[in-house]
């Protein structure tokens, strides 16, 4: 047969012998080195008294649950490698993301494709068994024989994931054992649905996935985490890779985590921002994260109370990327001093040539940077707001920020 399958379970502790047919020992584990090849095992680990010795694939002439044969005796031992990805040590019982399923699942069996290449058995991951029947095999290991346990499993569905499909957390720093698979189809995920499996994961596990992300899309996933993780997650990272990824958030929520931090540790991060960005976050700590001060964002697009929507066209042509969060642009006078609010829509089908304060809301609303959420999310209800400004105090009106209905969606949620 040139094509066959075989379990991890039953593969280990079969015997391995020499070309005489001598019995050298028994199999312990098996590796990937996923530089070399991301699928094709690479060495086979044989126990044999004290030590243990390495065989690379290509010393192998077949491979059956009943013994291994060898058709190369240079043989040596076994040195720990840290571009192996191990089977037993580093996948067996490991958690793995389930990217299909939106979950995080424990690996109970390894799945193998044996083929023949150059007239000799050499195997291939398959895939990694999460479900029963890789619990069943694992449990009669030893007790009764491959052939019974396969004929056992047989009425039980398969559950596995493809190992293309796979995403393995390694956290470990001393063994910095990584697979050679790309981070895409997690990045691909819709940030909430990430958001769930991450919060199912342990503290290093978590802290695997937001050092090897992008920034950007990290910036996404951590404002979908429960509030009470998104510090602790911050505070694993490297005060780097944790300032990239606060650059990437909102400053009103980048504000709210450092403020959630030790000092000395925010003040690290801080010092690795952009200049301009340390500036605004810094600006909107000194707000109470309880009041409209702590909700609001510097985020937003004021232009002159006499401006044309001509106008109001060109300066958002300068950055498409702010429409994404844009939901109003806000008109003052020379003094920076709130004078309208312009709901974006109403802009579709104006004229170039209309005043920009034709298409303002009546009446005028804001709140103070002292308001109370509570009295925030009854505006947004009752007026049916996508963005509210933030003014200094009710006599002078200077703009400083604005809340989005983002912003209260998070509140309301929290």
């Amino acid at each position: 047969m040139a094509e066959e399958i075989f379990y991890l379970s039953e593969l280990l502790g079969v015997k391995v012998f020499d070309l005489k047919g001598r019995d050298i020992g028994t199999l312990r584990d098996a590796a990937l080195v996923p530089l070399i090849d991301p699928v094709r095992l690479d060495r086979y680990l044989v126990g044999a008294g004290p030590g243990w010795l390495s065989i690379r694939h290509d010393q192998i002439q077949s491979i059956s649950t009943s013994g291994i044969h060898l058709k190369d005796e240079r043989l040596t031992p076994y040195h720990s490698d840290e571009y192996m990805l191990r089977m037993v040590r580093d996948l067996l019982d490991q958690q793995i993301i389930d990217a299909q399923g939106r979950k995080v699942v424990r690996v109970n069996d390894i799945t193998f494709l044996k083929e023949i290449e150059n007239g000799s058995d050499v195997l291939h991951i398959l895939e990694v068994d999460i479900g029963v029947r890789s619990i069943v095999r694992r449990l009669l290991r030893g007790i009764v024989s491959p052939g019974v346990i396969r004929k056992a499993q047989s009425r039980i569905p398969a559950h596995s994931i493809r190992w293309e499909f796979c995403n393995v957390l390694e956290a470990d720093p001393q063994r910095r054992v990584r697979l050679n698979i790309s981070n895409r189809l997690l990045e691909n995920m819709h940030p909430a649905d990430l958001a769930d499996i991450v919060e199912n994961l342990g503290h290093e596990d978590r802290a695997a996935i937001f050092s090897t992300m992008d920034s950007e899309t990290a910036a996404e996933l951590l404002t979908e985490v429960e509030p009470e993780l998104q510090a602790k997650i911050i505070e694993s990272l490297e005060a780097e890779k944790a300032a990239e990824i606060l650059e990437e958030m909102e400053p009103s929520e980048a504000a709210d985590l450092l403020n959630e931090l030790e000092e000395d540790r925010s003040e690290e991060i801080l010092d690795e921002m952009e200049e301009e960005d340390k500036e605004e976050v810094e600006e909107l700590r000194d707000f109470r994260d309880d009041r409209a001060g702590g909700l609001m964002d510097t985020g937003y697009l004021a232009l002159p109370d006499d401006a044309t929507v001509q106008r109001a066209h060109d300066e958002l042509r300068k950055d498409e990327d702010a429409l994404e969060n844009l939901h109003a642009i806000f008109l003052v006078d020379a003094d920076n001093r709130l004078r309208a609010t312009v709901p974006l829509a109403r802009l579709f089908f104006a004229p170039g040539d209309a005043p920009l304060k034709q298409f303002a809301m009546d009446p005028l609303l804001f709140v103070t940077a002292d308001e109370r959420p509570d009295r925030i999310s009854e505006m947004f209800d009752k007026y049916n707001l996508l963005a509210l400004p933030v003014v200094d105090d009710e006599e002078r009106q200077k703009l400083i920020g604005v809340i989005t209905v983002d912003d209260v969606v998070a509140l309301l949620r929290r």
